[in-house]
């Protein structure tokens, strides 16, 4: 393993953040963590009266976020420890090293004791769950990598009660099971457990065994972690083991300096909603309320309002041989993200990647929908665009003579049973989703840079007779602009 070490001034905190080579960092999901917000998740402890701390790092590395939490012990800034034991867990040799020398250098300064495991963390603390309730504090920033489904990890966990998909969700439920009643747990993990189908037994286990007391944001999704090439979008998490739930706090930075910090508190009902059964975690990033919520004319499901969404069913890489570059007889078209913009559809369209049509054929025919009118939202954007949701309108008419479309894994689909919506609704739908409020809204509480059709499935809606009349209006108008829009939104939905 190739590790240059970052010779940094200060405390040890500060000194023992290496730079791990990319390929072992993918191997292993691993992501440093730099030292102002090492220094950050520890200042998020609230202080405390104990005379006897433990505290557990899992998946340490080389040591920043315990060496952070031993230097605000040493400056005894609200914690006046008279025993103290840390119990790292970290499976590189390279970095067990450097983690070992981090911690020993504090043995003269603190009332302190500490142990290094190089076991696989999954493994030793899934058998322990049931029982062993000893740590009072634990601080985190987890492997991130996939779970198999049929992995030696995925059955340890559900030995252990834990059903998640990721390291990093696996590791905290683990830490959080590990912890004594009142017990904190401070980590930085990705964004994309707070919602999603796949996070949500994770999320269920969380807020059925802890009160989640504080939530810090970062503006920019590549400043926090400047060293690696950090996709996922981050958030700091505070939870206190078996607490009553109150109010969360809120904080927002733009990236690691912290320098323009601020916090705000919000309800919990703000944050998970009282009704919802899939216990998204909704994150504000203001203290008012968003357009969204504080109108009474959206409160539909799309159950109620007779529409359906799904992805597309067309995986192209496994249809492959059915694709074709231009439209041809025996060939429907097929519709990929890059066929729409600005609201208009253009196809076929010349140097499209993929194609523009697929066969028609006993292969691919269950997974075409009848020509007609539809609503598609793209599913992948980039953080840094102005929109997270964009919706488009597909017209019969756009394929003349084409008796079913195929629609691509990248977009999702507005449809009635798999069929085609009334051209009314279709504007409507897409009216509504392209307005400011449904964007920012969608952007309060989605972290990843996915439009997955299990979120657009959960949001809220005007009812079926607002929808159409706002698409009939929006069909009259020769041009739409952002403030039309919104402007109508406002008076149809109140």
């Amino acid at each position: 393993m190739a590790i240059e070490y970052l010779p940094q001034e200060g405390t040890v905190a500060g000194e023992v953040t290496p730079r791990v080579a990319l390929k072992r960092k993918s191997e292993l999901g691993q992501f440093m963590t730099p030292r102002p917000v090492a220094r950050y998740m520890a200042s998020l402890f609230p202080a405390s009266t104990l005379k006897d701390c433990r505290l557990l790092d899992a998946g340490a590395g080389a040591g920043a976020l315990s060496c952070a939490f031993l230097d605000r012990c040493a400056a005894r800034d609200g914690f006046s420890f008279e025993k103290m034991e840390v119990e790292a867990f970290e499976i590189d040799a390279g970095l067990g090293r450097r983690l070992e020398a981090a911690l020993a250098s504090y043995a003269e300064r603190l009332p302190f004791r500490y142990q290094i495991f190089s076991d696989d963390f999954i493994h030793v603390a899934a058998l322990q769950t049931l029982g062993s309730q000893r740590f009072t504090h634990a601080i985190l920033n987890p492997p991130y990598k996939k779970i198999h489904s049929s992995s030696d990890h995925r059955l340890f966990l559900r030995q252990a009660g834990i059903e998640t998909v990721n390291f990093y969700s696996a590791f905290v439920a683990l830490a959080l099971a590990l912890l004594k009643p009142g017990g904190e747990l401070v980590a930085i993990i990705p964004r994309s457990f707070c919602n999603g189908p796949y996070y949500r037994p994770f999320r269920e286990y969380m807020l059925h065994r802890a009160a989640l007391r504080h939530v810090h944001l970062f503006a920019s999704r590549t400043e926090a972690f400047k060293g690696d090439d950090v996709l996922q979008e981050n958030v700091i998490i505070r939870l206190e083991r078996g607490g009553e739930q109150g109010s969360v706090a809120v904080s927002n930075s733009t990236d690691d300096s912290f320098s323009d910090l601020s916090t705000d508190e919000h309800s919990f009902e703000r944050i998970v909603f009282p009704a919802d059964p899939e216990r998204f975690i909704h994150v504000p990033t203001s203290p008012g309320h968003n357009a969204l919520e504080l109108s009474e004319g959206i409160r539909c499901s799309l159950a109620e309002i007779g529409v359906g969404v799904s992805t597309g069913p067309v995986v192209d890489f496994r249809l492959k041989e059915h694709i074709r570059q231009l439209p041809a007889e025996g060939t429907v078209p097929l519709l990929y993200p890059g066929h729409f913009s600005g609201g208009n559809t253009q196809w076929p369209k010349q140097g499209i990647k993929r194609g523009n049509a697929i066969g028609l054929n006993g292969d691919t025919k269950k997974w075409l929908y009848p020509n007609g009118f539809y609503t598609v939202v793209r599913r992948f954007s980039s953080k840094e665009e102005a929109r997270r949701i964009v919706a488009s309108v597909v017209r019969p008419e756009t394929f003349p003579g084409a008796a079913m479309l195929g629609f691509e894994n990248h977009l999702n689909v507005f449809h009635e049973d798999k069929h085609g919506l009334p051209e009314a609704l279709a504007h409507g739908l897409a009216a509504f989703l392209n307005a400011t409020a449904v964007d920012d809204n969608f952007r309060r509480f989605n972290g990843h840079t996915q439009v997955n059709a299990t979120d657009l499935r959960f949001m809220k809606y005007p009812d079926r007779r607002t929808l159409l009349t706002l698409g009939t209006w929006a069909k009259s108008q020769e041009a739409l602009t952002q403030a039309m829009v919104d402007d109508q939104l406002q008076k149809l939905a109140g």
